[in-house]
């Protein structure tokens, strides 16, 4: 029943994200590369290539097939309410394809910079494995890196009830918006510690803002044609990062002491 009820959350602030939409746009291009799918409709929005768990059946009948850049790209968005986690990735690309994103209010830092400013000697648990998290370790007071996947140091799903509750900092992968397990993360976290929700699938709105997420840390494609392009050939996001077609984008609730008022800048 909790996963359940956790479906149904996570569902709760996908609707009012796509319900803060407002707008639509026809679907110029998708691309579901190794590692990020992209869709192309106001800008270009990414996600986490997420894959259902078993292989798809090929001998389906597939006479209600519809292309996808045939649909709008709000017809994709719906698709995150799906109970099929491969939809629920490109839906998420969809939605962020749509937002605009309030650039007066963002600022071009990096997670992780952020968290090593502010993370020292604090508890901090991390869902995810992040590039950052080994500098982050020589700084933080207690790290846990709580992990799927795990490698050396991480602790598996189910420590998250251990540790969230024990942490002055807590940095959540997005893709927990497409696995469907952020708001019971968001419950297991003390009310006055510092909740971020950061990776490039984060729709950067401040709809999250009202679901208790203090800080949203996501990407910016400035170079559409070069995104895709490498996409296509399997980039992750650091190697995408340095072909220079993303910027790391952050927006905060509220103001926060010792971070620089440096606007992003893509013009």
């Amino acid at each position: 029943m909790a996963k359940i009820r956790s479906k149904s959350r996570t569902v709760q602030i996908l609707r009012d994200i796509i319900t803060s939409l407002k707008v639509d746009s026809p679907v110029k291009e998708v691309r579901k590369g190794l590692f990020w799918t992209a869709v192309v409709s106001r800008h270009c929005g990414l996600a986490s290539t997420m894959m259902r768990e078993l292989c798809p059946d090929e001998n389906k009948d597939n006479n209600t097939f519809c292309s996808f850049s045939e649909r709008s790209a709000l017809e994709l968005a719906r698709l995150s309410l799906s109970e099929d986690i491969s939809e629920v990735s490109l839906g998420l690309a969809a939605i962020n394809s749509l937002i605009d994103t309030d650039m007066s209010a963002a600022l071009e830092i990096n997670a992780g910079d952020l968290l090593m400013e502010h993370g020292k000697k604090k508890n901090i648990s991390i869902i995810g494995h992040f590039p950052f998290t080994d500098g982050l370790r020589k700084i933080a007071g207690n790290l846990w890196v709580i992990e799927k996947q795990q490698r050396p140091d991480d602790y598996p799903e189910g420590d998250a009830e251990k540790y969230l509750p024990q942490s002055d900092i807590v940095a959540i992968s997005s893709t927990t918006l497409i696995n469907h397990t952020l708001p019971e993360l968001l419950k297991l976290c003390p009310k006055n510690s510092l909740k971020m929700l950061l990776g490039p699938t984060t729709p950067m709105t401040k709809v999250l803002f009202d679901y208790g997420v203090d800080i949203i840390s996501g990407s910016k494609v400035i170079d559409d044609k070069s995104a895709l392009k490498y996409i296509s050939e399997g980039a992750n996001f650091r190697q995408l990062k340095r072909t220079g077609s993303v910027k790391l984008i952050t927006m905060m609730r509220a103001a926060m002491p010792g971070i620089k008022e440096a606007k992003a800048s893509y013009e």
